[in-house]
């Protein structure tokens, strides 16, 4: 309905429509709200957890590849693969002795890490039947001999 006034100029005018009262959420609503969005998120964090480190693992076996191809660099220039000894450091600085280098072959001055923060680990001669050396990450353990998603992480 309409709610009239007589103003003082002696006509009828609206001065406005009764409104409902203005409705706000009740508690009630508000709790179903956040209970909602509590179930849905326990129910998809853990699938999100699960595909970030299902991304560490790609994200290592991406680089360990990386470091592969500039291994075979390396050796192209050099004519071997760096030592045990020398390691992943001769990617970086010219190891005594070694003629040809033509590095640097990684920015920084130190070992790049996997995903969780430990250095990948190199081995010349390999340990593994058809393979020049072992270039490996310790996986999200950083202990060596993990099985499953605790697995060490190497080339092939």
């Amino acid at each position: 309905m309409h709610n009239l006034e007589f103003s003082a100029a002696g006509g009828r005018g609206v001065t406005g429509i009764v409104r409902r009262c203005e409705r706000g959420f009740t508690l009630l609503e508000l709790l179903v709200v956040l209970a909602i969005l509590g179930l849905l998120i326990g129910l998809v964090s853990p699938a999100a957890l699960r595909q970030l480190g299902s991304a560490k693992d790609k994200i290592a076996h991406q680089s360990i590849e990386r470091l592969a191809s500039v291994l075979d660099i390396y050796k192209l220039d050099v004519g071997s693969y760096p030592t045990t000894e020398q390691g992943l450091t001769a990617l970086m600085t010219r190891p005594a002795g070694v003629e040809h280098w033509s590095g640097p072959y990684l920015k920084g001055e130190q070992v790049p890490e996997d995903p969780w923060g430990h250095p990948f680990l190199y081995r010349m001669p390999s340990q593994r039947q058809g393979h020049d050396y072992d270039l490996y990450s310790l996986g999200p353990s950083g202990k060596p001999g993990g099985t499953g998603s605790e697995a060490e992480i190497t080339n092939d």
